[in-house]
């Protein structure tokens, strides 16, 4: 029987240094981010359908979706992001069935979802077990502003557009600690897929 595990975190908390590491071991990933960005491509629905609602102030002179200046807009207000959210979400979703649904045809002990509003859009319906990724508040700060180049109040702002960690922790079946180095949290990794076994 195939696990599914659901992988999320806080901005900045280190779910992709996770994922990553689930990738070298060869566990297969449906990352919701390379799915949102494949739903926003050129010619696609969820593409025509940000361009209705936020005009063509959104895309680069090459007709592709200027992401930073979305962010720009959304993480700033957050009715523009709810409203993102609202646009994109039946295509993620769709997109995240089928991948699913492609990979369970296989067999495989483990597949692994990879997405950061897991709780937020209620994905707990189609995953077995979720793992977070966490870090305290002065780390996540400190990494995002690092990351994205971010003033304190912009980098808050981002943190705060997202459910709290402390109720991410409690309703997770494992946590992850990322405050320290990879090669730490990579060893929580591999104890916790030993345990899986």
């Amino acid at each position: 029987m195939t696990v599914i595990l659901g992988l999320t975190g806080g901005i900045a908390t280190g779910k992709s240094t996770v994922s990553n590491y689930f990738k070298e071991l060869g566990i297969p990933i449906i990352d919701a981010d390379i799915g949102s960005r494949i739903i926003v491509e050129p010619g696609t629905d969820g593409l025509k359908n940000i361009v209705t609602y936020f005009g063509d102030k959104i895309l680069k002179s090459d007709g592709t979706l200027d992401r930073k200046r979305l962010g720009d807009i959304v993480f700033n207000d957050k009715a523009q992001l709810s409203e993102l959210n609202s646009i994109l979400e039946e295509y993620i979703r769709r997109w995240i069935t089928e991948q699913i649904a492609d990979y369970l045809k296989l067999n495989l002990p483990l597949i692994v979802l990879d997405i950061p509003l897991l709780y937020e859009k209620d994905y707990l319906s189609v995953v077995d077990l979720v793992m977070v990724v966490a870090t305290t508040k002065e780390v996540q700060l400190k990494r995002l502003m690092e990351r994205d180049k971010l003033t304190e109040k912009a980098a808050e702002m981002r943190i705060s557009t997202q459910l709290p960690m402390k109720i991410k922790i409690k309703r997770a079946d494992v946590v992850i600690d990322n405050n320290g180095t990879k090669n730490e949290t990579q060893k929580q990794v591999r104890y916790w897929l030993k345990k899986l076994t």
